[in-house]
């Protein structure tokens, strides 16, 4: 159970609301009246408490569970626990977090702005914006409804937020546009000039970075993540995307919609990411490189050629998945060799 210092439960929910939210069927629910207060994993869940099974390795862990309820898939409906109520469905950790989210819903704005916030009075704030101490709004920002600016955050002249966003404690916005329903996590740096210098013997000149960072709606911005805004073109972040902690993305880069960046990810200036690909942790991209819709990148590889549509690379520098194996495998027996 989650610790009440921290979090705030709603509920309790019935067997038939919970059906009905999270597009399951019940399954062994004589009764969908009845209700359940809160939600935990299988190890941890008692009568009253709704879990989740979705990873067969966890199977003991489900066949033994107290849970009341539990988020299945069909075929493992004959494996459950006497008594336990089912939700079948074929994607139970995509229900168990709409569930969840029911029971511990996100924070919404007070509608207080702190007298220790500093806001320029050309400032356009919409309705029930929350504004922590600390924090300073710019000159002609304007701040959707409903949005949260949290603690010694700082947004810059002219930094346009949607409605329904979180600016995290200690972020800091500049030069961008950032859309509905995005989360930026304490510490995350968006909108910063971009490394751009002409190199020479004679030394490096400062290129002026001239672009804007375009965040799309439903985005979510990790902590201490860095965003740079573009050179000329934008640094463009499509809808749905989410970007771990500790990820650079570099000036001009393009994200398509609902990419997924993780931690400690490198994306050098002017890439182009298409659309749901995943780059996973510490993967590095180079410049100026196109990533094909739905390709995948495996953590610690470094891709230095464009990716297709739908391919899977891993490596450095980064090949097709398959081959990226074979090398391995390859070396291990020349190592056993030499031994």
């Amino acid at each position: 159970m989650a610790d009440a210092r921290f979090f705030r439960r709603k509920g309790p929910f019935s067997i038939a609301e919970i059906a009905k939210l999270t597009e399951t069927t019940p399954v062994n629910a004589p009764d969908e009246t009845r209700v359940f207060q809160d939600v935990s994993p299988l190890q941890n869940a008692d009568a009253d408490i709704l879990s989740f099974f979705d990873n067969r390795k966890y199977l003991d862990a489900f066949v033994t569970s107290k849970a009341g309820a539990c988020f299945v898939r069909p075929e493992f409906v004959d494996r459950a626990p006497e008594g336990m109520v089912l939700f079948t469905t074929k994607d139970p950790y995509r229900a168990y977090a709409k569930a969840a989210t029911a029971f511990y819903p996100f924070e919404t704005a007070n509608g207080v702005i702190s007298d220790h916030a500093v806001i320029d009075p050309t400032a356009k704030l919409g309705k029930g914006v929350q504004i922590d101490a600390g924090a300073v709004i710019g000159a002609n920002c304007e701040i959707g409804d409903g949005t949260i600016i949290a603690s010694n955050a700082v947004i810059g002249e002219g930094v346009v937020i949607g409605a329904g966003c979180k600016i995290g404690a200690n972020a800091s916005i500049s030069h961008s546009l950032i859309g509905n329903l995005c989360l930026i996590y304490p510490g995350a740096r968006i909108g910063q000039d971009g490394f751009g210098f002409a190199m020479g013997p004679q030394g490096h000149v400062k290129v002026p970075q001239l672009g804007r960072v375009v965040i799309g709606n439903d985005v979510e911005v990790g902590s201490n993540s860095t965003i740079d805004r573009g050179a000329g073109p934008d640094t463009v972040i499509g809808n749905g995307c989410r970007i771990d902690n500790l990820v650079q993305i570099g000036h001009n880069v393009e994200l398509g919609m609902g990419c997924v960046i993780v931690s400690q990810v490198g994306i050098s200036g002017s890439t182009r990411i298409g659309n749901f690909a995943v780059l996973a942790g510490q993967a590095g991209i180079t410049g100026h490189l196109e990533i094909g819709d739905g390709a995948k990148v495996a953590a610690q590889a470094g891709v230095m050629k464009n990716v297709g549509p739908g391919e899977t690379v891993g490596g450095s520098p980064a090949v097709p998945v398959m081959e990226y194996h074979k090398q391995t495998v390859a070396l291990s027996r020349l190592i056993r060799k030499k031994k």
